[in-house]
């Protein structure tokens, strides 16, 4: 997998290579829905476990930066090496050969597991599992994330928001600046505001999941000329979202904010969430607001105690329990959509979109071992 480009909306190639794996582990039913993502059912029970893993990439960066290529797969002292090994085809190369045990056991039990092994994350994350709950009806009761976790089980994330602020001016000749109104001076007041807001902003009750977060992450300014005072600036805006923080709520503080820095009433602050708009690689187009709500699974839900039995049956010790720092496609399935989820995953967070990306070896048996198990978990 390691070895197939797949960035996002490009992802045919390793989407029929996993096709084709799943069907070759002796799989009851695999199929690729129109979006792209491939689909590889084990089981036929009445209720549905879906087990889900990206498999679309983000860009290699600045090759230089990295000690062996980027898509080389090299498997070395107890380490697999590549772009997306961590985030995260060791997920779904795990996932594989979870459905493979559960042929080899003969699984026939109450749950229908569906492995998804899902297109486009990068650059919307969760959009394909809102195109397969509300277009193709594929509803699970319960999910797992195979995302990065060090092999601890996770119950929840902050979720995030991404806005437009847009700030206008009047231009002038840029040697008398003086009769003009500078939007390049507007979204520099905005900007600091916007460092306040993050200073202010609260962890949420208990402090699972942290502190919501805002920044600043492009800033664009123009006008009619480099000799002139600008007339329009815009301020792109990454918001994490901790629990009990909604999208209205986000766009509210930075109207309220950026309002009293530019000394103008906060209802007036044109301050928007855009949509995201792309077409996947068979062709089918899709798009959502790029909210993605923030999502927990109480500590003592069935399916995090499940998470806890299926470890301790396999390792004799229980797993940590604990949550992401960056965000999944379970801000669709449990943030949109309620859907409980838990997330337990091979390789660290922190190889995620980093040069020199590596996996464990060991942490691709040991989640292979565990979503199996799971399953029986489960069943009990």
């Amino acid at each position: 997998m390691v070895k197939i480009k797949s960035y996002s909306s490009q992802e045919k190639d390793v989407c029929e290579h996993i096709a084709a794996l799943c069907e070759k582990m002796g799989f009851d039913e695999v199929k690729i829905d129109p979006l792209g993502s491939v689909l590889a059912r084990v089981g036929n029970g009445p209720k549905i476990l879906a087990i889900d893993a990206h498999i679309d990439t983000v860009e290699t960066g600045d090759v230089s930066q990295w000690k062996k290529d980027p898509f080389s797969g090299d498997i070395e002292d107890g380490l697999v090496h590549g772009r997306g090994t961590s985030d995260q085809k060791g997920g779904a190369a795990s996932m594989v050969t979870a459905g493979k045990i559960l042929k080899d056991m003969g699984y026939d039990g109450q749950w229908t597991i569906w492995f998804a092994f899902t297109v486009m994350e990068e650059d919307c994350d969760g959009m394909c599992w809102k195109y397969l709950i509300e277009e193709e009806g594929l509803v699970p009761d319960l999910a797992v994330s195979t995302e990065p976790t060090s092999c601890r089980l996770y119950r929840g994330h902050r979720g995030r928001m991404e806005m437009e602020l847009v700030l206008r001016g009047v231009s002038a000749h840029g040697s008398a600046p003086e009769r003009g109104d500078s939007a390049a001076y507007k979204a520099a007041r905005a900007a600091l505001a916007m460092e306040q807001l993050n200073a202010d902003l609260q962890p949420d009750e208990g402090n699972f999941l942290g502190k919501g977060t805002i920044v600043v992450s492009q800033i664009d300014v123009k006008g009619p000329s480099q000799c002139a005072v600008p007339d329009v600036a815009r301020l792109y805006l990454d918001r994490r979202l901790t629990w009990g923080e909604t999208a209205e709520l986000a766009i509210s503080q930075v109207k309220d904010y950026v309002g009293k820095a530019l000394g103008v009433d906060p209802s007036t602050v044109d301050c928007h969430m855009p949509d995201y708009e792309k077409t996947g690689w068979k062709g089918t187009e899709y798009s959502q607001e790029l909210y993605f709500p923030t999502w927990k699974t109480d500590e003592n839900h069935p399916l995090v105690q499940a998470g806890v039995t299926a470890h301790k049956a396999l390792y004799n010790k229980e797993p940590v329990v604990d949550k992401w720092t960056f965000s999944t496609n379970m801000v669709s399935v449990s943030g949109r959509h309620k859907i409980p989820a838990i997330g337990f995953g091979p390789g660290d967070e922190n190889q995620a979109h980093a040069p020199n990306e590596i996996n464990r070896v060991e942490d691709l048996v040991v989640c292979s071992a565990f979503y199996a198990t799971l399953v029986h978990a489960l069943e009990a």
